[in-house]
């Protein structure tokens, strides 16, 4: 039998029960609908975690302060005695670290001509671009000598930039941040979300460090010209463990924290905690995509079954076409291209279902839509090959049917 002829008859065999074949390509349907949507999901929560690391940068350790008891009470993390800007100088004088910046932040205020927005100030060095790998994309950064002579500058994230100022022209224009009149001098590249570390990156307000503790955040009784945190950018080619365990070193001298005494900092690697959570995206996804594979083989296993029940309704008809010349090879074919088609034919409606469920998620959550040809090509050949497997068996019955039994059956 030519593979047009057995093409052109399972076209025929489809058609003619279209409700039948329809619930038949029901499991097939949902399982590569389901295969396609977990894929999908998976390839934009793998995109939006390496973008992040991108972002927050492999070889970039922060500082915070540990917590402290008050009254009895834990205050939480963060709440501990801060860094001094003399801990910034130490750290730099490490033969690993290409840079460092101590950082201070606030929620404020901030007043334009034009509008109004509460976003987050952050005080930093003239190092705070290059530690974050955060560059402008008009004016310009603030210099070592703005950082030291506490000047009212500041750079705004796109988000910042764009509320405070909806018609544009933001640089060179004046805002008052908690009533601290401050010269926009530039507008950072957009970083976009950052996850569960802070949503917007791109809603901030950088200034020099000295002028946001001077006239913003206000000092610290414990700590002359104190900061709230830390960052180091380790050399490239330094393993970044041995950076941490030699910070944590240092630290813990200059903090006098004796031996056996629990550290009141912490080192964290915020591009390790987000492998980490990839590890755990990544095995839940494969999880999701198992349970998606087995919808598809209850689906294949419900063709195999009207594939049965087609061939015991068929019995004359195999009889006949065996009896005018058909061998067993032409009705084995015959029987598996039908199997095939109701599979690939499901599997394109599952696709088409698919691409609708990956959208609909990419608009609920926010997440980029990520739907590549290999996953189109894994769904669709997922179909086929339950088509192809679970079709066999009926195919193979049909074919070994004995003509002359065939012909006589009711």
């Amino acid at each position: 039998m030519k593979f047009g002829v057995a093409t052109s008859s399972a076209a025929e065999a489809l058609f003619s029960n279209p409700l039948r074949s329809l619930l038949t390509m029901l499991g097939i349907i949902i399982g590569v609908a389901s295969v396609m949507v977990m894929m999908s999901i998976g390839e934009g929560a793998k995109a939006q975690i390496d973008k992040q690391i991108s972002s927050v940068g492999t070889n970039v350790l922060t500082l915070r302060p540990g917590n402290m008891n008050r009254g009895g009470r834990n205050q939480g993390g963060g709440s501990g005695r801060p860094f001094a800007e003399s801990d910034i100088a130490a750290l730099t004088q490490l033969p690993f670290v290409q840079a460092a910046t101590g950082t201070l932040s606030q929620s404020a205020n901030a007043v334009s001509e034009e509008a109004n927005w509460v976003s987050t100030i952050q005080g930093g060095d003239a190092s705070y671009f290059d530690v974050n790998n955060w560059r402008v994309s008009e004016g310009r950064e603030f210099t070592a000598q703005e950082v030291q002579s506490g000047a009212a500058v500041a750079v705004l994230g796109k988000t910042a930039a764009a509320n405070l100022f909806p018609n544009g022209r933001a640089i060179g224009q004046r805002i008052r941040v908690n009533s601290v009149p401050i010269e926009v001098i530039g507008i950072l590249e957009s970083k976009g979300q950052s996850g569960g570390f802070g949503g917007d990156r791109d809603d901030t307000m950088v200034a020099p460090l000295g002028m946001v503790r001077n006239r913003i955040t206000g000092g610290n009784r414990q700590v002359s010209r104190h900061v709230s945190g830390i960052q180091v950018l380790v050399q490239d080619g330094y393993e970044v463990l041995d950076a941490q365990e030699d910070i944590t070193t240092l630290m813990r001298e200059r903090r006098k924290i004796q031996p056996g005494e629990q550290d009141n900092f912490a080192v964290v690697n915020f591009a390790d905690m987000i492998k980490q959570r990839a590890a755990a995206t990544e095995t839940m996804s494969m999880l999701l995509a198992f349970t998606a594979a087995v919808s598809l083989i209850v689906g294949g296993v419900g063709v195999m079954n009207i594939m049965l029940v087609s061939v015991t309704e068929r019995t004359r008809e195999i009889g006949l076409r065996m009896a005018i010349g058909a061998r067993g090879g032409d009705i084995l074919l015959q029987f598996l291209f039908e199997a095939i088609a109701l599979c690939t034919l499901g599997g394109l409606i599952g696709m088409a279902m698919g691409w609708v469920g990956v959208f609909a998620y990419a608009q609920i959550a926010n997440s980029p839509m990520m739907v590549s040809p290999i996953i189109i090509a894994t769904a669709l050949g997922a179909a086929a090959s339950v088509g192809l497997i679970f079709g066999f068996f009926p195919a193979r019955r049909a074919a070994q049917l004995d003509p002359i039994q065939a012909l006589r059956h009711d």
